[in-house]
């Protein structure tokens, strides 16, 4: 039974379709990436997962629970840290913790659950602000709490929607580690993220939507290996030839430049040599998830793996 299940789903508003016959599977312990552009559908999908949003069509199943007509179990099975910062101003760290355990069933006067919410406020890094006023925390800690909120009923499938937008290097370094150790003890973990070095990292198998539709499907290392293989980055002040300006990434002074082998490598370096162009810091590595996410958001649907995919 998959741990998250997408089947047909449709969503209009009015004359626009923003999410068009996207299917696939989720399946139990796996830590899945969902990335696109702004406007791809991504929300979208996570508000009918939540039961936020009904779709027009097609079907949501968590842990074989029905969103719509079974939704009690359903919502009970997901913990989800929206992209949005809403508190409660008017409890402390630990009560608004409480308040949503018991949303879910779990007594505020359980000892296991207030072992378990220790735990969230110190693996989080909330151990200190346990007892301040949501209103008197930083940004960054409200999104802390925001992701204890969603575990503090323990359920077996996490979704993220953009969990470090706009967070310090220290929360991201403490949630992922959290994370992982979570997925690795059976909890499946879908993530949305515009860090794609996240996805990279994280990530077993992504998903990609472009304008509603899944575009590809696979596992990160077969992404990873379906696109160029070599990748030029350097540094340079003066503009690029007309040539190499089409197919490369400029980023303030860094350029990205995808090579399929060798030969293309010379190539490029023989024609920046010819315009009196002086690259500094010049490396050749592997692409990464950004240049494959590009690759595909600016070319046509990838084929896409079998695993996950509804018949």
């Amino acid at each position: 039974m998959p741990a998250i299940s997408f089947q047909h789903v449709v969503k209009t508003y009015g004359a626009v379709k923003a999410l068009d016959d996207v299917s696939f599977n989720i399946e139990q312990g796996e830590f899945f990436g969902l990335l696109g552009p702004n406007g791809a559908g991504k929300t979208t999908l996570i508000s009918i997962l939540a039961g936020l949003a009904r779709a027009s069509g097609g079907t949501v199943r968590v842990l074989g629970h029905d969103v719509v007509t079974d939704y009690a179990q359903a919502r009970r099975s997901l913990g989800i840290v929206p992209q949005e910062l809403v508190f409660d101003p008017f409890f402390t760290v630990r009560e608004a913790l409480r308040i949503q355990g018991g949303y879910f069933g779990v007594r505020t006067d359980a000892r296991a659950n207030d072992a378990w919410i220790d735990e969230l406020l110190a693996n989080l890094g909330l151990a200190d602000k346990a007892d301040a006023n949501m209103r008197q925390l930083s940004g960054g800690m409200k999104r802390r709490v925001l992701v204890a909120q969603a575990l503090v009923h323990r359920p077996p499938v996490i979704v993220l929607d953009e969990p470090t937008a706009g967070v310090d290097v220290e929360l991201r370094q403490t949630l992922w580690q959290f994370i992982a150790r979570l997925n690795r003890e059976g909890h499946t973990v879908l993530l949305t993220t515009h860090y794609l070095e996240e996805a990279e990292a994280l990530c077993g198998r992504i998903a990609m939507l472009k304008q509603g539709r899944v575009v590809a499907l696979d596992r990160t290392s077969a992404l990873l290996a379906g696109t160029a293989s070599t990748m030029l980055r350097f540094k340079m002040d003066a503009a690029l030839p007309s040539q190499l300006a089409a197919q490369s990434r400029v980023t303030g002074r860094i350029v990205q430049i995808t090579a399929h082998d060798a030969h293309e490598v010379e190539t490029i370096l023989g024609v920046l040599r010819n315009a009196g162009c002086q690259p500094e810091d010049l490396e050749i590595g592997r692409a990464d998830l950004e240049d494959v996410f590009l690759e595909i958001m600016n070319g046509p649907p990838r084929a896409m793996h079998a695993m996950g995919v509804a018949a």
